[in-house]
């Protein structure tokens, strides 16, 4: 079996099955007709626009998304840097047009070196094959490369990574940003994931603004299996907008 140009084997396909299955995903047509080739007019705006906070200056951060990375692999300004603190630095595709991002790793995350590990990362890459995609085609990051003693944000701390996050999606400058659960959410558009999902959002940048669509993070659904539904529908948000 193939995908595009790029073999799909028996296993990937079952789970992939798996996750559809557990969001609910019965039917492979909507009930109602739908043009999915229609190109959407260009001067489309995001349902219900939540006003992006007005931007702040930003400190002088490298202006070179490479030379970014290096700074937070090695910068000890970072909020939660200390001496022996692993982190846990951004992967995958800058040029993808798609980056994921969430608050900060977990313990199993610093111990394994990358983000969403374990069995919220295997949730994570079903999630992503659901939508033709893999670790390899996002851009995968965090508020915070560095997990905080208490495992949570400061209001002062939450401020300070929102404001290194927004410099690096605009060095990304992807089609979408796709934020997992409610740190990540409050942190830049100050709405909980009940409260934003469901809805376009837009992340005021550098490069400008950037489109940003909040979702439940695997860790939650593997605690609520029936919030997968939920989740199911924020990703055909998201592929219809960045597949068009």
């Amino acid at each position: 079996m193939e995908r595009g140009n790029e073999p799909f084997d028996t296993a990937a396909a079952a789970s992939v099955l798996q996750w559809w299955a557990d969001a609910g995903v019965d039917i492979l047509i909507d009930e109602a007709p739908r043009d999915w080739l229609r190109p959407k007019p260009k001067d489309e705006t995001p349902a219900n626009p939540v006003p992006a906070a007005p931007a702040e200056a930003e400190p002088a951060f490298p202006g070179q998304l490479d030379l970014f990375q290096a700074w937070l692999r090695d910068s000890d300004s970072l909020p939660f840097a200390a001496p022996a603190a692993p982190r846990v630095c951004p992967s995958g595709d800058p040029a993808s047009d798609l980056m994921v991002l969430v608050d900060m790793p977990t313990s199993e995350d610093c111990t394994a070196g990358a983000l969403i590990s374990g069995d919220a990362g295997r949730l994570f890459d079903r999630m992503l094959a659901a939508i033709g995609r893999t670790r390899e085609t996002i851009y995968l990051a965090a508020l915070s490369c560095l997990r905080s003693p208490t495992g949570s944000f400061t209001t002062e701390t939450a401020k300070q990574c929102a404001m290194l996050a927004r410099h690096q999606i605009g060095l990304v400058a992807p089609k979408a940003v796709l934020l997992f659960g409610d740190a990540a959410a409050k942190a830049m558009l100050g709405l909980s994931v009940a409260q934003a999902r469901g809805r376009w959002h837009e992340i005021a940048t550098h490069h400008g603004a950037v489109r940003a669509l909040v979702t439940i993070s695997p860790k939650q659904l593997l605690d609520n299996p029936r919030l997968k539904r939920l989740a199911w529908e924020d990703l055909q948000m998201l592929v219809e907008e960045v597949e068009t």
